[in-house]
């Protein structure tokens, strides 16, 4: 099991391993959960898979993806859109409600947002907990590189019950809301300790 970051500056350099990412988003987005999102070529994307982003990938060696992240950075501006969480606050985006942070947003070079976070749903049981938390260390270290202190996403509400076990502290940002039958929340994930 392998983790890369990639970005658009060394994305040439892993063959088809950010197409794969987007293919294996659309097989859980679109495929399986049936969410209503863009899709090109077999591959799901949306307006914030732009050079400013970055993409967490754990994959194995013959580069079939089995978990990725997004991360953007909060001062990111592209047209009328930033980051996902804060168009949503802003009314942007109809699948999310406005409500979801208990303050605004935030805007800061030490404050990335972590989305589209997933594990295929191909990875089997017994190798799904090893397979977030490679993930999670992962994105960690990709967000200590990128010189943030935070990173904030919408996650199922579940997250304290795995929090701990992933060695990152995490603070609810927001109130628990149902989005398309899931209790979803607002984290903030603080890797300010770990930062080198």
């Amino acid at each position: 099991m392998q983790t890369t970051t990639l970005s658009f500056e060394n994305l040439h350099n892993h063959g088809e391993l950010f197409a794969n990412m987007l293919r294996a988003r659309r097989e859980l987005f679109i495929g399986h959960n049936k969410w209503d999102l863009p899709e090109a070529l077999g591959m799901e994307y949306d307006q914030y898979d732009t050079p400013a982003s970055r993409w967490v990938v754990v994959h194995d060696e013959l580069g079939q993806v089995l978990a990725g992240n997004r991360l953007t950075p909060t001062t990111a501006r592209c047209g009328i859109y930033s980051y996902m969480i804060r168009d949503a606050q802003r009314g942007l985006l109809d699948t999310i409600p406005a409500n979801l942070l208990f303050e605004e947003a935030p805007v800061a070079e030490t404050v990335w947002e972590s989305s589209r976070l997933f594990v295929s749903h191909t990875v089997p049981a017994h190798l799904r907990r090893r397979v977030h938390a490679k993930l999670v260390m992962e994105l960690g270290g990709a967000a200590r590189r990128l010189g943030a202190t935070h990173c904030l996403t919408l996650l199922a509400a579940n997250w304290p019950r795995w929090a701990g076990r992933v060695g990152v502290d995490m603070t609810a940002m927001g109130p628990v809301m149902n989005i398309d039958g899931v209790d979803n929340q607002v984290v903030s994930m603080d890797f300010s300790s770990t930062l080198h």
